[in-house]
């Protein structure tokens, strides 16, 4: 029965639908089609488990092997997958604006320590009450905050209006 951490589509031993299997051993020689009670007899002769590597080829495919440690090397090549992924969050910077031109920079510092950890900016700047007659004035503010990075980053979503509030998305240059 397999254990509640594997996963539960993995066909091996006893938990083998398929009536027929074509067989390779633990060194990769073919043994050809088999009627399952014989793959099983011939992997617990050897003193291993028989499991099903490619169920929807046609016979599937058993193959001869120790199914711990295959379990234990799929694990483990998960884990370093993982551990090899970087995942990207999306900070925000809050802009207003009438914003002081020290804010803005105090602003800019906080992004740009934000785009060297590699995450990726919005800035957002929220009209409130009658602010929003100045349109005009929240995108000056939003792309002169954009154009302080200069060549350091990337437009992801240039600054559009929607409803009361501007957005854009800024991001760092990928590495190559």
């Amino acid at each position: 029965m397999p254990s509640k951490k594997g996963k539960e589509t993995d066909f091996y031993n006893e938990n083998i639908p398929f009536n027929e299997v074509l067989v390779i051993t633990d060194d990769g020689e073919k043994l050809g089609i088999l009627k399952r009670a014989q793959a099983l007899r011939e992997a617990y002769n050897r003193e291993l488990d028989l499991v099903v590597v490619s169920p929807n080829s046609n016979p599937p495919v058993a193959k001869i092997m120790d199914y711990s440690k295959y379990r234990y090397d799929q694990q483990r090549r998960l884990r370093e997958m993982k551990k090899s992924q970087k995942t990207v969050e999306v900070k925000e910077i809050r802009l207003s604006a009438v914003i002081g031109e020290h804010d803005l920079q105090t602003k800019f510092n906080q992004a740009q320590k934000f785009i060297e950890k590699g995450d990726k900016v919005k800035i957002s700047l929220r009209f409130r009450g009658r602010m929003i007659t100045h349109k005009e004035q929240g995108f000056d503010v939003v792309n002169q905050f954009i154009n302080m990075f200069g060549e350091d980053i990337q437009v992801e979503a240039k600054p559009k209006m929607e409803g009361r509030s501007i957005y854009a998305t800024i991001a760092p240059i990928a590495k190559k």
